[in-house]
């Protein structure tokens, strides 16, 4: 049986990441997405990335809900930016 492909964050809600999504992880991932949005505030992504030692495309596709965060850029990212962003 072949696997199913699971949906994209941004695929889990009308309009990204303007809309709450009816999915409880999709939610999740788009409460992230703003919070990490609110953190870069006005520095490039490029520097967030390279203070946070993961790379630039991981933190574009994360705020754009194009992939799932996963725990080790979650760490990386509320390490470098010294702020939780995983909500609670």
């Amino acid at each position: 049986m072949a696997n199913r492909r699971r949906e994209t964050p941004a695929e889990l809600t009308e309009s990204w990441p303007d809309v709450p999504s009816r999915d409880a992880a999709g939610e999740k991932a788009r409460q992230f997405a703003l919070n990490l949005r609110t953190a870069i505030g006005d520095r490039s992504v490029r520097s967030v990335a390279r203070d946070a030692g993961i790379d630039e495309g991981t933190i574009r596709n994360v705020l754009s809900g194009a992939a799932w965060p996963d725990l080790r850029t979650i760490t990386r990212l509320e390490s470098s930016l010294g702020r939780r962003l995983y909500p609670q």
